[in-house]
């Protein structure tokens, strides 16, 4: 526990004043030297925790009037130091300022601050900020700037766009609102496709970028790539080993297709002149065959497959 100072003089020179002050100058005092001996900002030094409660201890006497007064004359009990309010730790320091400065509303009752303080809580708001001092005069430090505002995190972000064919050859104006409210306008280049992926750089809040994923497809499955159109065609696997005619869609309606005989999965059958006109040139459509295996089969179907597994297992023999 901080012993009291036998002179009157001693007490003020811990905050760094002449003797008589008046109570505007004690408290800025008293806040420009807990800032600067506050346990949080000196490691935890043992000196800087007893020059904290030596502060405290002073400004609780000072304030006071009767204490001050009963101090001055001497007189032991009522002039002694305060008890030790830090004997269970220190205050963390971002509310310890908080309530030095005032940014915060003052508690009938503080957790923590000198004893003998005002019953509003700690210091005067309206008094302005500790200046440095004079050289010689206390412990005089510079404000702290404040805090660089919070890094953004940048992240991507994507939408999905519907086109026509029709949008999709010429271009077509796209309006976009951002997460944050901003509305960007942009526009889709001519003879663009179903699948492209289209990217507004550094857009994106913290620098990240905004990406557009484009959809050009129609009702009946046709899928527009610049001029060319693509369809996939889904066959019976005896279809597709013996070959058929089947109605395939078209951007001017459907149309017969023979399926060659032997057809695998992946092969491209051309129809020609059926896709997207542009000026002079004409693009043709690419029907690609994908064989599909039925999930369920008959008796009879089942027995069949059979027989045809024997009959390749045979001829590989």
């Amino acid at each position: 526990m901080l012993e009291s100072p036998p002179h009157t003089a001693d007490l003020w020179a811990v905050l760094g004043l002449e003797p008589g002050a008046d109570a505007a100058s004690l408290k800025r005092a008293f806040r420009q030297q807990a800032r600067l001996w506050h346990p949080d900002l000196n490691g935890n030094d043992p000196v800087a925790e007893e020059r904290f409660k030596a502060v405290n201890a002073a400004y609780a006497i000072l304030s006071d009037p009767s204490r001050r007064q009963a101090w001055e004359r001497g007189q032991g009990a009522s002039g002694s130091a305060p008890p030790d309010r830090f004997a269970s730790g220190f205050p963390e320091f971002d509310d310890y300022l908080d309530a030095l400065l005032g940014r915060r509303q003052a508690r009938a009752e503080p957790e923590f601050g000198p004893v003998g303080a005002d019953p509003e809580g700690w210091p005067d708001p309206q008094v302005p900020d500790p200046q440095p001092e004079a050289p010689g005069r206390g412990w005089g430090v510079t404000p702290s700037p404040p805090p660089p505002p919070p890094v953004v995190a940048s992240v991507d972000a994507e939408t999905v766009v519907e086109l026509t064919p029709e949008q999709a050859l010429t271009g077509d104006r796209i309006e976009l609102e951002l997460a944050d409210g901003t509305v960007l306008e942009t526009w889709t280049p001519p003879l663009a496709g179903d699948g492209w992926r289209l990217r507004l750089a550094g857009v994106v809040a913290g620098g990240g970028d905004h990406f557009l994923q484009l959809r050009v497809r129609t009702e009946e499955g046709l899928r527009i790539d610049g001029l060319r159109v693509l369809f996939q065609l889904d066959l019976a696997p005896a279809d597709a080993v013996l070959g058929c005619r089947v109605a395939v869609p078209t951007l001017e309606g459907p149309v017969q297709l023979r399926v060659p005989a032997g057809s695998s999965s992946g092969r491209l059958l051309r129809l020609r002149g059926r896709g997207l006109e542009w000026g002079h040139q004409r693009g043709d459509q690419l029907v690609e065959i994908r064989v599909v295996v039925p999930e369920e089969l008959t008796e009879a179907e089942e027995a069949l497959y059979r027989r045809l597994q024997q009959l390749a297992s045979e001829a590989e023999d």
